[in-house]
């Protein structure tokens, strides 16, 4: 066991500089991704999205992709999260560049929540 309780993947909390870079599979157990940052509501404190790169060689032509937080569960098993998409669903999901998130128009979350009938 990890003495940082923030290492610890038995633990319910996780520190969100931990997140970042864990790997996102799918119920088959094929990494899809990794977590590349987390965006949280300033007002409510809550996680509302994941953003995870997918596609794209050496970071060119990549994608990122917002999942909604609510669509993510954690594994221990495969230290990681897993989301009910095969590779091909998220081939079309909504995907951006990632200057689209350092932008006040937020106008991509209800996109984003309409694809996977998540709430924006």
């Amino acid at each position: 066991m990890a003495n940082d309780p923030a290492d610890r993947t038995d633990m319910r909390l996780i520190a969100a500089d931990k997140v970042e870079g864990v790997s996102v599979y799918n119920p088959k157990g094929e990494k899809l991704g990794t977590v590349e940052n987390i965006f949280i509501d300033k007002r409510s404190g809550q996680a509302e999205y994941a953003t995870m790169a997918f596609g794209g060689l050496l970071g060119m032509g990549e994608k990122h992709y917002p999942l909604p937080w609510s669509v993510l569960t954690y594994d221990t098993d495969q230290d990681g999260f897993v989301v009910s998409l095969e590779k091909e669903t998220l081939e079309g999901a909504p995907g951006y560049d990632k200057s689209r998130f350092n932008t006040d128009d937020y106008g991509w979350r209800a996109e984003v929540a309409g694809y996977y009938g998540a709430t924006a």
